[in-house]
């Protein structure tokens, strides 16, 4: 796993994040929020046994905003939204793992898309 050279939030629309390997992602706000990985949103396991998140209500427009973005030590990120949401760090793992995910649904919407 690498690590980032730059990270630039465009316009509250997407975050861009360059890593040192050459690859580069753009993740959508909406993407980063719904996929937070703090244990309110993604459940979490404790002693083997996993428990769910609590329900959610629908996040307000500025919930998919960034007010700011934090370093967390030399792994990760840590985001505050603007409707004061800022539970969850993104390590550069987990960020990777997610950039590629994206690559991979957004090449088979192409594919799928042009042969049929």
């Amino acid at each position: 796993m690498g690590n980032p050279t730059k990270i630039k939030l465009h316009k509250q629309e997407f975050l861009e994040i360059v890593w040192d390997n050459g690859k580069s992602h753009n993740f959508p706000l909406k993407f980063l929020r719904d996929e937070s990985p703090d244990a309110g949103n993604k459940g979490e396991t404790i002693l083997w046994k996993h428990y769910d998140p609590p329900p959610k209500g629908k996040t307000r427009p500025e919930g998919y905003e960034i007010e700011k973005i934090d370093m967390v030590g030399n792994y990760a990120i840590q985001i505050k939204w603007k409707d004061g949401y800022n539970y969850g760090i993104y390590s550069w793992e987990l960020l990777q793992r997610l950039g590629e995910y994206l690559s991979v649904r957004e090449n088979l919407h192409q594919d799928f898309d042009h042969h049929h």
